[in-house]
């Protein structure tokens, strides 16, 4: 174990691999060369040196070079003396570091050459493949034609445009452009033979997901045959399929192995096998007239067929790498990074028979708007890893949307797992700024079977019985607490919803007015909304109103009973002079900061006075944000508006908010006034609320008042309203007309005549 970290501390120090490796891999790579004989000399139709230390420079930088230069000089200074093999490590070396330098100063992103990545080919054939062998061959040529070179003169020419340096040129590019790549994972398989097993599972992956067994071998079949009929020795009796013609029917079998296979796979065929196609040229190509021509046709074969199907085969592999991570990211919640509503969909699919665990976390909205989304984003992701640990290798946790998440349960003893992942979840804490939080989480489940069509309406009734689970406090099973009747109530409250919203779009609601009469003689009207159905019918607002917090329509709604109040009032000022009106704003409306704008927009509008409007506010915890609910109400009294509090004494409202409270009108829940006469304890807590409310100098609206014993009590304690069914009943809006006092017309004229004497 120490020898093994020794070695990989040290491999690539300049005295480590990079000075050994070019020695040993440069002679075995000699063998690959191809040389060819034309008329003008000897030509070379492989070269693969270049490439060996191109990919050495490049995989370990600037310690290769004393491995480099030593590599050459053994190399070379047996066969042609010291003089000359100095002018051979310059001639490799100017090419390798100014192509090396070139690359890293274009893309100083990547230290490393970056096979397969199609946008960085552009850099890749321009300095690891043409720079290289182009500033090669010119040196070549120049080092020849001043003399330095005596013993070998295989890349050089008469005529520098001459066949001979064409085919030259060409044997250096396609040994870069498919050496290059050999060799870098040459090297990178003897630094670390560990990465053959990374190698092989990555061209794996790369392949196309519907390639099958018998796709593979029917390709390899027709590869294999086209390169034995391509290296059969030719004679008499050899057919068009003996001679290069068979080289061009390999083109397009390497396209359908790139296309399908991926470019690790296709270059770690088609290298070899070029190698040993262009080694047995001879058999292929016969001697004949134009037999110079031919050979320079087919070594431009050689570089063509290399390059396009490298090519493809990178643009395959992009193309499938891009499909695979937007299906994936199709399948990932964007924000929250947790698999979807569609990754929930698959892998039901997947597995015919699954349990899906609903999980509710109510409080994690309220916490969210106190520390911000992050917090949301982090519990959830916390809370997904915490319930993992506990799941199957294919079980998994799905993001939804708001503050609640779903996993799903292999089938298997999924009572008992369901019962242990309870107490698993209580025990989650989750820290947010030093705090340790522990919001209650209720849990929902029900046993399915593919295909689930019906996976919205299904998490919709999941849902509610998830409520259930936190009143419990214990998991509910879906089967058990009558799927259908939760089904049912579901679809009632959407066609309520429904309902609404068509209702504020076709004024089909119904104002009603209750009054609500002073002990001085001064009175006013609460007006109450009724909502009228398909068949006329007329739906109280304890139905619809809840539905319509829930899906946010309650702002819409007091809009609607503000503005036809006021026009209400406007249309009839004459016969309702100095009327006034209260109206019941919802939570939601309290916490809007731009509600007292639009009420002083329809004040001016209508011509209505701001001292007419009462706007009544329940003390609730759906205020959820307090500050704001304030201030919206500290300006409509600013305005003129008169702000009572309803429904005191019960739930949220009390004592402690009584004395924060900045209201003109306190009204007591009925309640308690209902049996005021008959309970102490009802009557002792009115007296103490009035109290209270006088010390305040807040007036004072007994509701329920519905006898006349409960009259009688409630002005002898100082209340200042009343309203009940004995005050009078909520009755239709437009019947405050028939009540409101006429003047005698002829009284009236007799009146204008004597004015006008």
């Amino acid at each position: 174990m120490k020898l093994r970290h020794t070695y990989i501390k040290y491999r690539d120090k300049w005295w480590g691999l990079p000075l050994f490796l070019p020695s040993i891999l440069l002679p075995v790579l000699n063998l690959a060369n191809t040389y060819a004989q034309i008329s003008s000399g000897t030509v070379t139709l492989f070269y693969l040196p270049l490439a060996l230390l191109m990919s050495s420079m490049v995989f370990f930088g600037w310690a290769a070079i004393p491995g480099i230069i030593i590599a050459l000089f053994i190399r070379k200074f047996a066969l042609v003396g010291l003089a000359e093999t100095l002018v051979v490590i310059a001639h490799f070396f100017i090419p390798v570091v100014l192509g090396w330098g070139g690359y890293r100063a274009f893309t100083p992103h990547r230290r490393n050459i970056s096979h397969g990545n199609p946008r960085l080919m552009t850099q890749r054939i321009l300095w690891q493949v043409i720079c290289p062998a182009t500033l090669f061959l010119i040196l070549y040529q120049m080092i020849t034609l001043v003399g330095f070179y005596k013993t070998n003169q295989i890349f050089s020419g008469v005529n520098i445009f001459s066949l001979n340096t064409l085919i030259n040129y060409q044997a250096l590019l396609v040994g870069n452009l498919t050496g290059i790549p050999m060799c870098y994972y040459l090297i990178r398989v003897l630094r670390n033979p560990f990465y053959l097993r990374s190698y092989f599972s990555q061209l794996r992956l790369q392949f196309d997901p519907k390639v099958s067994r018998i796709e593979i071998v029917l390709w390899a079949g027709i590869f294999g045959l086209l390169m034995m009929l391509l290296c059969l020795p030719l004679n008499k009796n050899s057919s068009i399929f003996s001679t290069n013609y068979t080289l061009s029917l390999l083109l397009p079998v390497m396209l359908w192995g790139s296309i399908r296979y991926g470019y690790r796979f296709i270059s770690l065929i088609w290298t070899p096998l070029l190698i040993i196609s262009i080694h047995y040229y001879h058999r292929y190509i016969p001697l004949s007239l134009g037999y110079d021509t031919q050979l320079a046709i087919v070594s431009s074969s050689y570089l063509i067929y290399s390059f396009i199907i490298i090519f493809i085969s990178m643009l395959a592999t992009q193309q499938r790498i891009v499909h695979r991570r937007a299906r994936l990211l199709a399948l990932l919640d964007p924000v929250v990074h947790l698999p979807n509503l569609r990754a929930l969909n698959r892998s039901l699919n997947n597995f015919p028979w699954s349990v899906i665990c609903f999980l509710r976390i109510p409080e994690l909205e309220r916490l969210g708007r106190n520390y911000g989304i992050m917090m949301r984003i982090q519990y959830k992701q916390t809370l997904a890893n915490w319930i993992t640990a506990r799941l199957a290798p294919d079980e998994c946790v799905y993001q939804l949307s708001g503050h609640d998440l779903v996993f799903r349960l292999n089938t298997e003893a999924y009572q008992d797992r369901i019962e242990e992942l309870d107490r698993h979840i209580k025990q989650f804490r989750f820290s947010w700024d030093g705090m340790r939080l522990q919001p209650q989480v209720g849990i929902s489940y029900c046993y399915v079977r593919s295909p689930v069509t019906h996976i919205y309406l299904l998490l919709g009734e999941l849902s509610t019985t998830a409520d259930l689970s936190l009143a419990t406090n214990h998991p509910e099973n879906l089967q058990k607490r009558c799927a259908i009747n939760l089904q049912q109530n579901l679809k009632d409250k959407v066609a309520l919803m429904n309902r609404l919203q068509h209702a504020l779009e076709n004024d089909q609601f119904r104002l009603m007015a209750q009054p609500i009469v002073g002990v001085r003689g001064d009175s006013y009207h609460e007006i109450l909304l009724r909502l009228i159905g398909n068949e006329g019918e007329i739906i109280n607002p304890d139905e619809f109103l809840p539905v319509a917090h829930e899906f946010g329509l309650s702002s819409r709604i007091d809009l609607w009973v503000l503005e036809n109040t006021l026009r209400f009032m406007a249309r009839h000022r004459e016969e309702l002079p100095a009327s006034r009106f209260a109206i019941n704003l919802a939570p939601s409306t309290v916490c809007r900061a731009h509600f007292p704008a639009e009420v002083k927009r329809l004040l001016i509008q209508y011509q209505v006075e701001a001292w007419q409007l009462f706007f009544e506010v329940t003390e609730s915890n759906a205020l959820y944000n307090m500050e704001q609910a304030n201030q919206t109400l500290a300006r409509l009294q600013q305005m003129g508006c008169q702000v009572a509090i309803d429904d005191f004494g019960t739930g949220y409202a009390s004592y402690a908010r009584l004395k924060s409270v900045d209201a003109d009108i306190l009204k007591i829940d009925g309640s308690f006034i209902r049996n005021i006469v008959s309970n102490s304890m009802d009557y002792q807590i009115v007296a103490s609320i009035c109290h209270l409310a006088r010390m305040k100098k807040m007036r004072i609206v007994a509701e329920y008042v519905e006898t006349e014993e409960v009259r009688s009590a409630v002005v002898s304690l100082g209340i200042d309203y009343l309203q009940g069914y004995l005050i009078g009943k909520p009755e239709p809006l437009d019947n405050l007309l028939a009540k409101a006092p006429k003047k005698d017309a002829q009284s009236a004229v007799s009146q204008s005549d004597s004015s006008s004497i």
